[in-house]
C-alpha cells in the first residue's frame, strides 16, 4: 500500500509538472511576436463559406472571424477559423460592430474540442486595408498578446495575382517628429501549407469544381501567365511608391530603399555581351533538357500504348482459343453420348 501510495503521489507531481510546462510554454508564445505565418487550407474554405452565406456575393461587403492555431517562435500556424457577428457603416468606418461575447463564448466551446488550439489573430474580406482595421485589431490584443490581421480574397480579381491572403501585423511607427509614434500594420511573409487530412478534402472539393476539358497544358501556360502578371504588379506597385516618395507625398522609409535596392542588385547585367550570351545558354540548355524529357515520355507512353494493345490482342486470341477448345470438347461428348444411347437401344431390341 505504501509503494503504491508513493507511485500516485509521484504520477500527480509529474502531471502538475507538465501542466506548469504547457502554462508557461502557452504564456511564452502569446509573448512572442510573430515574423512568418503558415496559413492552412481549412480556414480559407471557412473563410468563402463564411463570405458566401452572409454576403450572398455582394461586392464592397466584408466579413470578419477569428483565427486559430498556435505560435512557435514567432511562426504563426493558422489551422483553423470561426466566424464572427460584424457589421459597419459603409459611408463612415468610424461606425462599427464586433460581437466580442460571442467570440468568447465560440472560443470557449472550440477550446473543449482541441485545448492546443488559441486566438492568434483576426481575418476580414478586404480585400484592402480599412480605416477600423487597427481598431479591431486593438481589441483582439483582449485576447491575444501579438494578434496577425489576415486579408482573404474570396473574389476573383485580375490585379491582384498570388497566394488569395495578405497577413499583417502591428507596430509602431514614426511618422515624424511632431506626431510621434504611430500604431501602424506592418506585412507579414505568409505561406500556405496543408496537412494530409486537408489535403484528401481539398481534392475530393476539386473533383466537383474541376473541368476536365481544359489540358494540362493550357494549365501551366496560364499558370506562367499568371506569375508574370503578378511580378508585373508588384513592379508597378514599386514604382508608383518611388514617384510617390520623390513627389513628396510619402515620407521615405528607408527599410524599403533597402529592399529595392536588393532587388536591383540580384538582377543580372544583360548589358554585357558575355553575360547575356551565357545567360542565353544557360536558358536553352534548360529548356533542351525539359524538351527531351517531354519527348522521352511521350514515346515511352506511345510504346507502353502499343504494348498494351499487342497484349489485349494476345489475350483475346487465348480467350478465343479457349472457347473453340471448350466447343469441340462439348461436340465430341454429344456425339460419344448419341453413340452410347444408339448401342443401348440396339442392346435393348436384341
Amino acid at each position: 500500500k505504501a509503494a503504491q501510495e508513493e507511485k500516485e503521489d509521484e504520477k500527480l507531481d509529474q502531471q502538475d509538472k507538465e501542466e506548469e510546462e504547457e502554462e508557461g510554454g502557452k504564456k511564452q508564445e502569446e509573448g512572442t511576436e510573430p515574423t512568418e505565418v503558415f496559413l492552412h487550407r481549412l480556414p480559407l474554405l471557412s473563410t468563402v463559406d463564411h463570405y458566401t452565406r452572409l454576403t450572398n456575393n455582394t461586392p464592397g461587403k466584408r466579413v470578419v472571424g477569428a483565427l486559430l492555431g498556435h505560435n512557435v517562435d514567432g511562426k504563426v500556424h493558422v489551422t483553423n477559423s470561426f466566424a464572427v457577428p460584424f457589421e459597419e457603416d459603409a459611408k463612415n468606418n468610424a461606425v462599427w460592430f464586433l460581437d466580442h461575447h460571442y467570440l468568447e463564448d465560440m472560443f470557449g466551446m472550440f477550446k473543449k474540442v482541441n485545448a492546443k488550439e488559441a486566438i492568434v489573430g483576426w481575418y476580414s474580406t478586404g480585400p484592402k486595408l480599412k480605416g477600423n482595421d487597427m481598431e479591431i485589431h486593438q481589441l483582439l490584443r483582449d485576447y491575444c498578446t501579438h494578434p496577425v490581421y489576415i486579408i482573404i480574397r474570396v473574389m476573383e480579381d485580375n490585379s491582384s495575382e498570388g497566394i488569395p491572403c495578405t497577413a499583417y501585423k502591428a507596430c509602431e511607427q514614426i511618422a515624424n517628429q511632431v506626431s510621434g509614434p504611430q500604431m501602424t500594420f506592418q506585412h507579414l511573409k505568409t505561406t500556405l501549407k496543408c496537412s494530409a487530412m486537408e489535403e484528401v478534402g481539398v481534392v475530393h472539393l476539386l473533383r466537383d469544381i474541376q473541368d476536365y476539358t481544359v489540358s494540362s497544358l493550357s494549365t501551366q501556360v496560364k499558370a506562367k501567365v499568371n506569375g508574370l502578371r503578378a511580378i508585373s504588379n508588384k513592379l508597378q506597385e514599386i514604382k508608383d511608391y518611388m514617384e510617390a516618395v520623390v513627389e513628396g507625398k510619402i515620407p521615405i522609409s528607408h527599410a524599403i530603399m533597402y529592399e529595392v535596392q536588393d532587388i536591383f542588385n540580384t538582377l543580372p547585367s544583360l548589358h554585357l555581351i558575355r553575360q547575356s550570351a551565357s545567360l542565353a545558354t544557360e536558358v536553352n540548355d534548360q529548356t533542351m533538357v525539359t524538351y527531351l524529357g517531354t519527348l522521352l515520355r511521350s514515346v515511352v507512353a506511345l510504346h507502353n500504348l502499343i504494348l498494351n494493345k499487342f497484349e489485349m490482342k494476345r489475350l483475346k486470341e487465348e480467350d478465343a482459343a479457349r472457347k473453340e477448345e471448350k466447343k469441340k470438347k462439348k461436340e465430341e461428348e454429344e456425339a460419344k453420348n448419341k453413340e452410347k444411347e444408339v448401342k443401348d437401344e440396339k442392346m435393348e431390341d436384341k
